[in-house]
């Protein structure tokens, strides 16, 4: 069979059924994600606490099921990906625009799946394990205030990552290779604005600077519409530093 052909190569069946997987996945992922975050965030401060409760329940666990287990689906179908494309062991792949391009969007994957798996998953158990006791005449978890705060940030955060993520998944095709190979000090300018920004945001989202209500959290991360905005300022900078120092 076709399929079976020349599997790990380039066009091979290996790289075809990963990169379905991949996109199946992707696009349920961030479109739960973006459903959190634009949707039921907004709704959830309409509702009443009983409605709300209900909603969590109901919609959200289920939600959650989907939302975790394609974050895995999409991360594990990437590693595929990567591990069918020969070009990817050369050294020099990584080097060029194009694979500076793959190695952000695998740092901000990566960071969004265990951002997913090890803190939004196990806050939101909190949160609606909580909610379930209440709605069976129990008292509710005090540490579920604090878990639905870790949760959203986490998630917040994730959505910031998301919009550059998308971006870089698409460079190589686009962008990357008009850039071609860049020198060691524009690759090294470039990798510390990105890691900068990545390890500042994430570590912003998780607490671990100035606690879940700093000023940059509630800057980037208290509205959706500001994440979108600053998701989309991170992106044009990082795309501007290629065409000034690349």
């Amino acid at each position: 069979m076709e399929l079976f052909s020349d599997w790990m190569g380039m066009t091979g069946g290996g790289q075809a059924i990963g990169r379905y997987a991949h996109y199946l996945g992707g696009i349920t992922w961030i479109g739960l994600l973006y459903f959190f975050n634009f949707i039921q965030g907004a709704a959830f401060g309409e509702m009443s606490d009983g409605a709300r409760g209900e909603a969590l329940r109901k919609i959200t666990w289920r939600t959650l099921w989907w939302f975790r287990w394609a974050a895995a689906l999409t991360w594990g179908s990437g590693i595929w990906i990567l591990a069918h494309q020969e070009v990817l062991n050369s050294g020099d792949y990584w080097r060029s625009a194009s694979g500076m391009g793959i190695a952000f969007g695998f740092v901000l994957g990566t960071t969004m799946a265990a951002n997913v798996w090890m803190v939004i998953w196990p806050a939101q158990k909190i949160a609606i394990g909580s909610s379930v006791r209440v709605s069976e005449g129990g008292e509710a978890d005090s540490e579920a205030p604090a878990a639905a705060k870790r949760a959203g940030r986490a998630s917040r955060v994730n959505t910031l990552f998301s919009i550059p993520l998308i971006f870089f998944m698409m460079w190589p095709s686009h962008f990357g290779m008009n850039f071609g190979s860049p020198d060691s000090g524009a690759r090294a300018t470039i990798w510390i604005v990105f890691a900068v920004i990545w390890i500042v945001m994430e570590l912003s989202a998780l607490g671990k600077m100035g606690g879940y209500d700093s000023a940059i959290n509630k800057k980037v991360l208290d509205k959706h519409q500001d994440t979108i905005v600053y998701g989309l300022v991170i992106t044009v900078v990082l795309h501007l530093l290629f065409e000034i120092v690349a």
